[in-house]
């Protein structure tokens, strides 16, 4: 999401604008002593279930890390979906369902990415036996890239998941509990540093004791949890509002559209950039300087890029399948976490459709006196709904949902953290550590990513513009890991050299970006001189820079590949498909089942029927 191109004064904090309403009120007023007795019983569920994990756990780092490499494929599905889904996501995608229709379903329909992790990558990441992608990266290219990514890897997740995790944690605690204080010496503590650190603490504790297997298993919980109450609420909204066709009547083909934000009117057969009109009314070609925050030729390009990235290379995402058993388990789970990504479009956004159905209808006084009090009320549509549609008990149990996603992300993160400082730079270091010792560092590492998290709350907390800021961190910095892995797998004269440099000038391209986008961000009305080549780089929209810097790092590593010796292609069999053996082939095309090609091609399906109804 860009919002570069707009005055400071309209940068709002993201959160302060959809996470600050989250059950603002139902702490208060609306949350009975059965929704207190729901979310108690769901966090006991939890506690069982990590306890179970952790006492399971042997002292191994196969089996810190990925679960012994025993996850079946509905952990693996379960898993990847839950670390992908925060609080918020649920609140933001109903949000822009009420304020926008369908138009960020395209980020949902991407769920086809994860059939390339099935078919494309999980075949070499299963042979290889990997712990990290990083790791991969060494395998097929060298030592030195593989520190690259692991450095740039951390300081992401660290600057971005584990901010957004604990702002997220901070806002909902103080949204349910309000008056929750503590006194300490003089100073009030109050229930936004609370619920940061009980957040952070708690979750990096089950994170800690119990590896990769706690944190699985209770993304299986969550994952139960958040589709039955979203489901629910779905439901009952529906009902109140007079069925589908009422819903459809009153929203209007408009909010149906998916295709408007691809295609803006005008542009329908051609690749011309759109033209529109400035602050003072005149008519400006919006090639570069782009007020949209979504234009339809970085959706087209842009997007797809950075979704395959997220889904096939990611280490916060592929860890859950690396710790399948055999490749076909790996490709199950893939698929079934294809199939669990469709679910947001209906759950989430829809929701958020039916809340301005609500409002426009005058069906529910209290949703409508909602909107009519808050210009912005359309941001909290989820949780406006959970108040105001929910029974006692039910309501509970979707705030504790909530509440999960939010835990479930950040476990998530803290895992794949301390997987890639212990394997992939500890290791790298200790080269003869003991298995216990690599476990122990493991945990030391979680608990140094949790320390940072609770050093990280007052910069989070008092950045304005931030989430904005971080949405645009992974436009940034993912092109050159897309290309290194992609260009990698599938073009095996590419060697070391082509990969270490496409990496070192694409990560400087974006952080030189980022490093210009910091203080329009976060400074008040600062502005760069309107024109020059600061305030230049500073308005080209997001995902045109990252198309740009796609294009460069591919442009590097193949003309430095073919400017360098070839690799050595024995060194990287079956790490590529020109270097893949019939042995590699036959192996694979032995895990096929009908199963993954029914799954595969419902995901398709579904994918293809959602833009098709989803047309105004």
């Amino acid at each position: 999401m860009n919002v570069n191109n707009k005055p400071h004064a309209e940068r709002e904090d993201y959160y302060m604008n959809t996470l600050t309403p989250i059950l603002a009120g139902v702490g208060t007023t609306t949350l009975t002593g059965l929704d207190w007795i729901a979310i108690g019983a769901y966090f006991t569920v939890l506690l069982v279930v990590a306890w179970s994990a952790i006492t399971k756990e042997k002292d191994t780092a196969a089996d810190y890390f990925l679960a012994g490499r025993n996850l079946g494929w509905w952990l693996i599905g379960a898993s990847i979906f839950a670390s992908n889904i925060g609080s918020e996501h649920i609140v933001g995608l109903a949000g822009s369902g009420a304020k926008d229709g369908v138009a960020l379903a395209h980020y949902e329909f991407h769920a086809w990415c994860l059939l390339v992790l099935a078919w494309v990558f999980v075949p070499f990441y299963a042979r290889s036996l990997v712990f990290t992608m990083p790791e991969f990266l060494e395998r097929r290219f060298c030592t030195r890239s593989r520190y690259v990514l692991s450095i740039v890897s951390l300081l992401t997740f660290i600057v971005s998941k584990i901010a957004v995790g604990i702002f997220a944690g901070g806002v909902v605690f103080g949204a349910l509990l309000p008056e929750l204080q503590i006194n300490i010496g003089g100073a009030v503590i109050d229930s936004f540093w609370i619920g940061s650190v009980l957040v952070v603490v708690l979750t990096g504790l089950y994170t800690m004791l119990g590896g990769m297997r706690a944190v699985a298993y209770n993304d299986a919980v969550q994952v139960v949890v958040l589709i039955i109450g979203s489901a629910l609420l779905t439901i009952y909204g529906l009902i109140q509002l007079g069925g589908w066709g009422e819903l459809r009547r009153l929203c209007g083909s408009e909010m149906f559209n998916l295709w408007k934000p691809l295609i803006p009117a005008g542009v329908e057969a051609t690749w011309a950039p759109v033209w529109d009109k400035n602050a003072a009314g005149e008519t400006v070609r919006q090639a570069w300087y782009f007020n949209q925050n979504f234009p339809w030729l970085g959706m087209a390009i842009c997007a797809p890029v950075i979704g395959l990235w997220y889904w096939c290379t990611d280490q916060y995402i592929v860890q859950r399948a690396l710790g399948a058993p055999n490749e076909r388990v790996a490709r199950q789970g893939s698929i079934f976490a294809a199939i669990l990504k469709l679910f947001p479009v209906y759950l989430f956004i829809i929701p958020g459709l039916i809340c301005f159905a609500l409002v426009k209808s005058d069906k529910v006084p209290g949703l409508s006196a909602a909107f009519a009090a808050d210009p912005k009320a359309a941001q909290a549509a989820f949780p406006l709904m959970v108040e105001h549609l929910l029974p006692p008990g039910l309501r509970g149990i979707v705030v504790a949902g909530l509440l999960s996603a939010l835990m479930g992300s950040l476990a998530g993160v803290f895992n794949a953290c301390s997987t890639l400082f212990t394997v992939d730079i500890y290791e790298k270091l200790r080269p003869k550590a003991s298995q216990h010792e690599i476990v122990r560092m493991g945990r030391i590492a979680t608990a140094v990513m949790v320390l940072i998290a609770l050093l990280w709350i007052p910069v989070v907390k008092g950045a304005e513009g931030l989430y904005n800021y971080l949405q645009a961190v992974q436009g940034y910095l993912a092109p050159p890991i897309f290309v290194v892995f992609f260009f990698g797998v599938f073009w095996k004269r590419l060697n070391a050299a082509g990969c270490f440099w496409a990496m070192v000038v694409g990560f400087v391209l974006g952080v030189f970006r980022m490093l210009v986008d910091t203080p329009a961000m976060l400074i008040k009305d600062f502005h760069y001189p309107h024109g020059s080549f600061f305030w230049i780089i500073n308005n080209i929209n997001f995902q045109y820079f990252s198309i740009l810097i796609t294009l460069v790092s591919a442009v590097v590593m193949i003309a430095v590949s073919y400017a360098t010796a070839a690799p050595d292609y024995a060194a990287i069999k079956s790490l590529t498909f020109g270097t893949a053996t019939d042995h590699d082939r036959h192996q694979t095309r032995q895990s096929w089942g009908w199963q993954e090609f029914a799954g595969s091609a419902f995901v398709l399906a579904a994918i293809v029927a959602g833009y098709l109804y989803f047309r105004g």
